[in-house]
């Protein structure tokens, strides 16, 4: 069983630069994929992201490890999708990061995670169109059971 209760390690594979990057992860399907009425949840937004320079940079296939020295935006929420709920998607997305995007404040700390639009969110802060993404499927733990 893979657990989901620490925040994964990001890499990108490839001429993706040295940095700095954001990376946000997202929740598409709640409470279920067949109602996401209180969807998007942020579940993670994370800015001042960093390869690693030097072993492999010339190469179009090497993967290098993010690197993040500062606090999250958005710090990590577990997924736990209701018991009631079909697997959720949870959608990982890299994106170049501007110069002076530290400025923005449609994202903050205090900020709710839930209803969050992630195409607006870039739309308004001029983010520009992800570089890279990934995904995976969580069910809800079966230990739990359903109503």
């Amino acid at each position: 069983m893979v657990t989901t209760a620490i925040l994964p390690s990001f890499e990108v594979v490839g001429h993706a630069g040295h940095g700095p990057f954001i990376v946000a992860m997202l929740d598409p399907d709640v409470p279920t994929p067949q109602d996401p009425n209180l969807a998007q949840i942020r579940h993670y937004f994370g800015t001042d992201f960093f390869t690693g320079k030097g072993q492999g940079d010339g190469d179009a296939q090497a993967v290098h490890r993010l690197f993040n020295r500062t606090a999250a935006i958005t710090p990590y929420f577990q997924p736990t999708p209701i018991p009631s709920s079909d697997a959720h998607r949870y959608i990982f997305l890299l994106f170049k990061q501007p110069p002076g995007f530290a400025q923005q404040s449609l994202v903050t700390p205090t900020a709710p995670i839930t209803l969050f639009n992630i195409s607006s969110f870039v739309d308004a802060t001029g983010l520009g169109a992800p570089i890279a993404g990934s995904f995976m499927l969580v069910a809800p733990d079966p230990s739990e059971g359903a109503p």
